[in-house]
């Protein structure tokens, strides 16, 4: 079982920063794909981004490229996610998930969720 913690949401104004972290519970961290999501009310969840083992591939949502990155530190068993230029529509809870597939951006291929972190963009 991995227990995955969220940290770092609030409330940002259209075109500023945030910087999410989320901490895994477990010492097989470097064993699994890590994944950030996010669910606007009334929406399903989507993916952002995810990296793979070591963190030498990443990959993002094209609504992102460019303005979110993502990052792991495999001693500190956390991923980050860097988030800069916010817009008002995304505004969602962000979810940073544990997974096996490196090539999928389903929620159904990821075993472990953290209980999600709040970011508010406010116009």
């Amino acid at each position: 079982q991995v227990q995955l913690v969220e940290s770092g949401g609030g409330l940002v104004q259209a075109g500023g920063s945030l910087r999410l972290s989320c901490a895994a519970s477990t010492r097989k961290f470097n064993e699994y794909i890590m994944g950030w999501f996010r669910q606007a009310p009334g929406k399903e969840r989507e993916f952002v981004a995810r990296i793979t083992w070591t963190g030498s591939s990443t990959y993002y949502t094209d609504s992102v490229k460019g303005r979110f990155t993502i990052s792991r530190d495999n001693v500190k068993n956390s991923v980050y996610l860097q988030m800069n230029s916010l817009k008002p529509e995304e505004t969602a809870v962000y979810y940073c998930a544990a997974g096996g597939n490196p090539f999928s951006e389903s929620p159904r291929d990821y075993s472990f969720w953290g209980q999600g972190t709040q970011v508010t963009v406010s116009s």
